[in-house]
């Protein structure tokens, strides 16, 4: 039920949204560099996403009387989500510089890992409080700046939400993690609301706003979520693995633009989606071969949960080969198509 409520919420919030977009003239204009789409195309949806999940999320911990709940989302996750979320629409309205966007996103990746730390809610911790806030720091920052890098193709980033959430779903009930569980498919059922609307040609984009406030919630779900496998190893690369699609986008993406001497936090048209219609690709099944991948790595993820040990260890192994590949084989095509 909580799938289907925020799938409506967020779907019937999109249209006036649009209609406000439009209205305002927060639109993303194409353009040679960066932009591939033939007009202009409104912003806002990334809204539409954050007060879905919000509304769906507050209004079930209200009905099922979770107040435990409702503090622990607020602080962890919802308000921090927001943060960035805000962040993110000043930058779709404004064009803020990157760097200012990145130590936000440090800051309140910082905030996070004391929270999740200091209460003693990390997934599968390390041995250190240390060594615990920083990596969470760092998958924080990294997991907002991939989904937002995958935010370059209609529908990509929010089906590749959707499928992630769903694997985190999967994983999380088996293990009971009720928090992690009901907010993992409250972010499905709101990112496929509003891939109805993005899917191509978009409508409507999510912008940074959508991008940042999803990253957040994923980062966060993937930090707590406790596969609780042996050996630990196995464990810790489920969460990789789950996002192993859009950070293999980023990979790509930073790796050529270093190559290039170019400033990895500058856009262009260096990402799995250009390089897939440069190949020959249409638009629209660049997107399902980018889902489809998704796909992979979530039963990927869930094979190693259900067969650890031996057999889960020779999954791993084989599919970080594959992933190698895959880099290998991106990095070498054209990434400015001149």
């Amino acid at each position: 039920m909580l799938a289907i409520f925020s799938f409506l919420s967020t779907g019937f919030l999109v249209w006036p949204l649009r209609k406000l977009a439009i209205r305002i003239g927060a639109m993303d204009v194409p353009n040679i560099a960066r932009k591939e789409q033939k007009a202009p195309v409104p912003y806002l949806g990334g809204v539409a996403i954050a007060v879905g999940i919000s509304i769906v999320t507050v209004t079930s911990t209200f009905v099922s009387k979770r107040d435990g709940f409702l503090i622990d989302l607020l602080i962890s996750v919802l308000v921090p989500a927001i943060v960035l979320g805000s962040l993110g629409l000043m930058d779709d309205l404004k064009s803020l510089s990157p760097w200012p966007r990145l130590v936000v996103q440090s800051l309140v990746g910082t905030f996070l890992a004391t929270i999740i730390v200091f209460n003693g809610t990390v997934g599968t911790p390390f041995s250190t409080q240390g060594v615990n806030s920083i990596i969470s720091i760092f998958w924080v920052v990294t997991v907002c700046n991939s989904i937002n890098f995958f935010d370059n193709l209609d529908g990509a980033a929010s089906g590749a939400v959707a499928i992630i959430s769903l694997g985190i779903f999967v994983i999380s009930v088996a293990q009971g993690q009720e928090l992690v569980a009901a907010l993992s498919v409250v972010t499905s059922g709101s990112s496929i609301g509003f891939l109805v609307w993005n899917k191509s040609p978009a409508k409507i984009y999510m912008g940074d706003a959508g991008a940042l406030f999803l990253g957040v919630i994923i980062s966060v779900l993937t930090i707590r979520l406790d596969p609780g496998i042996d050996p630990l190893w196995q464990s810790l690369s489920i969460p990789v693995i789950l996002l192993s699609i859009p950070l293999l986008d980023t990979s790509v993406s930073v790796t050529s633009r270093i190559i290039r001497g170019v400033s990895p936090l500058t856009g262009g048209r260096d990402h799995l989606s250009h390089r897939l219609i440069r190949g020959g690709f249409t638009r629209t099944k660049s997107a399902f071969l980018l889902w489809g991948a998704t796909v992979v790595s979530i039963l990927v993820s869930i094979s190693i949960y259900f067969s650890p040990g031996v057999l889960g260890g020779r999954i791993t192994v084989a599919y970080l080969f594959c992933w190698i590949i895959a880099f290998y084989s991106f990095i070498r095509t054209s990434s400015t198509g001149d």
